[in-house]
């Protein structure tokens, strides 16, 4: 890859779509989308790229039916209590971002639990997941998180300094990405990353997430780096 990549994020899309498209039940298909997950960890490992951020459940999966919520849960839980292990020995530190308290206590537990144990070490690899995320949550969210510490200093300022309201986003801590992959065929955000996007480099592909091999994350890499970044800098 000729030109560096410090951040990958990706929408992992289309399990439900490949689960239908298979005859099998939606669950299947968030399953296979688990293994492709750990997949795109091995990418980013293997390939130098020091963050890489995972959309896992968007705020609006809330809407989705009781039984997939379920689901969908279970298989967080199980996903971090299997693949913990595996981060720490390749020393991959685990964090998440999103409104997290929507989740059960038990889940939060092992959310808890295995982000300290990956906290313990010099990271390879900053793996992010946006769960219970939306960007216009984040947005909303540090909006109302600015002006409450704003009225605790008494200050009723009316101008806000973009690099002050940064720090109130849930990504404070990481840099912007610079590609953000879409699978599923969408090409669109989908409340993702809204204000952190804003000079990433997008990337969609047709293929179903589950169905996303080393080879496509290469594509979509190799397709960024014939790319010229100009930050709104540059004309023509």
């Amino acid at each position: 890859m000729k030109q560096s990549l410090n951040h990958v994020a990706i929408i992992m899309d289309g399990n439900n779509r490949w689960a239908k498209n298979k005859g099998l039940p939606s669950k299947e298909g968030h399953k296979e989308g688990v293994k492709k997950a750990k997949l795109a960890v091995e990418f980013a490992l293997a390939n130098n790229i020091n963050y890489l951020t995972l959309f896992a459940f968007s705020t609006e999966n809330w809407l989705r039916s009781d039984a997939e919520i379920t689901d969908l849960v279970s298989l967080f839980f199980s996903a971090l209590e299997e693949q913990t292990p595996d981060l720490i020995k390749e020393n991959v530190k685990l964090s998440f971002i999103g409104d997290i308290s929507r989740f059960n206590k038990k889940l939060l537990k092992k959310i808890e639990k295995s982000t300290k144990e990956t906290s313990l070490y010099t990271p390879k690899l900053n793996l992010i997941v946006a769960a219970s995320y939306g960007g216009k949550w984040d947005i909303l969210n540090a909006m109302n998180q600015y002006l409450i510490d704003e009225k605790k200093k008494r200050k009723d300022s009316l101008q806000i300094i973009e690099s002050d309201f940064e720090e109130y986003l849930e990504t404070k801590k990481y840099p912007d990405p610079d590609l953000i992959i879409r699978s599923g065929g969408e090409r669109r955000l989908s409340n993702f990353y809204l204000w952190q996007s804003a000079y990433s480099e997008l990337y969609f592909s047709e293929k179903y997430w589950p169905d996303f091999e080393i080879e496509d994350l290469r594509l979509a890499c190799d397709d960024f780096a014939s790319r010229k970044r100009k930050y709104g800098i540059e004309t023509g």
